[in-house]
């Protein structure tokens, strides 16, 4: 690893968070400075891939400059004072929990941004659709690198408006209603969510997440936290999205167009779970304990209910979107990241980390392909799909049909990629919760969890069959368009992050593991 000075980790988290949103105000100005293409839209996607490549690449050397030895340690901080009557401050942060989202958002973004330069959605100017991307960059990275609680609304909040006019501006078919159902139920949440912040910042005295952390609960009373934890909980529940709140979440997700998807899903989600454990588990840890049982309900109802919509969607004559089939599929993933969070162990905690980070990886590569073959056919319906392809997409476009394959299997938790460490850890952690929960409860929630990994293994080989299968392809039918260069570019690195992930697990978990046991431990161990 990297021998990095303090001030110039600090500069490079700064740089990480504030850094896009320069770019965005560059990308606005009449010719981008100092880029230049065959047309003004060449030039600003350029601008978009310049800058989300060198916030990347200031993320890889915050992660090869963090001290690995101490991932429990907050590092790379800067603390200073914004609004000082109402104490809130620039506090700014990275530890084990957050570093490797903060690494994930940059590498997706970064991945959208080469993909739209060479396909571009269709709708207005690419100024405004690379100078959003850049917003909602910007206000993702700060989500998990602020530590102050009315900053971290601010950040959560700094996403909505540019993924509205994302899914509204460049979607597809009913992308309005798309887009008004996301920043309705969203905003709704995020009330609620300011609520309970400021509820726990009053009555603790201090908005600061690192001061409240190390108090651990002890300066808030028990109904304090309840009702703290239920309100937070409602607008992280809503970004996550929970069953029964996701509604709004297929809809935006059949509409968004492909870089939209891949982003709401591949980091925008995640935002929800962080808040969970950053938050809730250790500054109202008792409040926690007394709703936890009522989280896990909600997740593995959502995991069997993800699921059955999922089967739902695959059998034949449904009409089934293979974009909203996947979107329903992450209800089911994220079920599992709660489960995990809920039985309030290490072991579930870190499950849930992880399996933030797979499904980061894996839905983003689905929705990408997914993207792909919308494009081939001009249509993303199952049914019309498994019509036209003939021999399917291993027949027409081998390659294409190959990564769809690895990346539903790679989906259903298939041991040796990293779909399967993060639910087998929130599984694990379901037998054996937290002191104070109940265990018959949990068992229950297991035993339910693990017939929803059945049923994702049946609705995500379902599609493989109709989409990719088939025999050889019939004399005289085109082949299409397999794999392009820029395709291989963005998808390569989310494979290649899948396998290692999956084989070597410990590359993440030695990360999160010492940083979520402090955490749970009130900033002890």
């Amino acid at each position: 690893m990297l021998d990095i000075s303090e001030s110039v980790m600090q500069f490079l988290l700064a740089f990480i968070v504030v850094g896009p949103l320069i770019g965005a105000a560059a990308a606005l100005l009449p010719a981008p400075p100092g880029l230049k293409g065959k047309s003004p839209d060449q030039a600003v996607l350029r601008h978009g891939v310049t800058v989300t490549g060198a916030v990347l690449a200031a993320a890889i050397v915050l992660a090869l400059g963090f001290d690995h030895g101490q991932p429990s340690k907050m590092q790379a901080t800067t603390d200073i004072t914004w609004i000082p009557a109402l104490d809130v401050r620039i506090h700014l942060g990275t530890d084990g929990i957050s570093l490797p989202l903060l690494v994930l958002t940059a590498l997706l973004t970064f991945l959208c941004a080469l993909y739209s330069y060479f396909t571009m959605p269709e709708g207005p100017s690419p100024k405004a659709f690379v100078a959003l991307i850049l917003v909602l960059e910007s206000g993702t990275l700060a989500t998990f690198a602020v530590l102050d609680l009315l900053l971290f609304f601010l950040a959560f909040e700094t996403v909505l408006i540019p993924m509205y006019f994302l899914i509204a501006r460049w979607g597809g078919a009913g992308r309005r209603p798309a887009a008004w159902k996301f920043i309705l139920f969203t905003l709704l949440g995020s009330v609620v969510m300011l609520l309970g912040l400021l509820l726990v910042g009053l009555q603790a005295g201090t908005f600061d997440m690192l001061a409240l952390a190390t108090d651990n609960g002890r300066g808030l009373s028990l109904s304090v936290q309840v009702v703290a934890v239920l309100a937070i909980g409602i607008g992280l529940a809503v970004k996550t999205p929970m069953w029964p709140l996701h509604s709004w979440l297929p809809d935006a997700h059949t509409a968004a167009p492909t870089v939209g998807s891949v982003l709401l899903a591949g980091v925008l989600l995640k935002m929800g779970t962080y808040g969970f454990v950053r938050i809730l588990l250790p500054i109202a840890p008792d409040g926690m304990l007394v709703l936890a049982p009522y989280l896990a309900a909600f997740a593995v109802v959502g995991v069997v209910y993800g699921s059955l919509a999922c089967l739902a969607l695959a059998r034949p004559g449904s009409k089934g979107d293979l974009k909203r089939l996947i979107a329903y599929s992450s209800v089911g993933h994220m079920g599992f990241v709660l489960l995990g969070i809920a039985t309030m162990t290490p072991t579930g905690v870190n499950g849930a980390l992880f399996a933030n980070i797979a499904h980061g990886l894996i839905t983003g590569l689905l929705f990408f392909l997914a993207g792909a073959v919308k494009d081939r056919y001009g249509t993303a319906d199952l049914d019309t799909l498994a019509g036209a392809t003939g021999a399917a997409l291993y027949g027409r476009a081998p390659r294409l049909g190959g990564l769809l394959a690895f990346a539903a299997v790679a989906s259903l938790g298939l041991p040796g990629l990293a779909g399967f460490w993060g639910e087998m850890l929130a599984l694990f952690g379901a037998f054996d919760p937290a002191d104070g929960l109940s265990r018959p409860a949990f068992l229950t929630f297991m035993a339910i969890g693990g017939l929803g990994t059945l049923l994702t293994a049946a609705y995500l080989l379902v599609v493989v069959r109709r989409v990719c299968m088939g025999g050889a392809r019939p004399a005289g039918e085109a082949r299409l368009a397999d794999v392009r260069g820029y395709e291989f570019a963005a998808w390569t690195p989310l494979v290649a992050l899948t396998v290692l992930a999956g084989l070597w697990p410990a590359v993440l978990l030695g990360l999160t593991d010492p940083a979520v046991q402090k955490l749970l431990s009130g900033g002890k161990a």
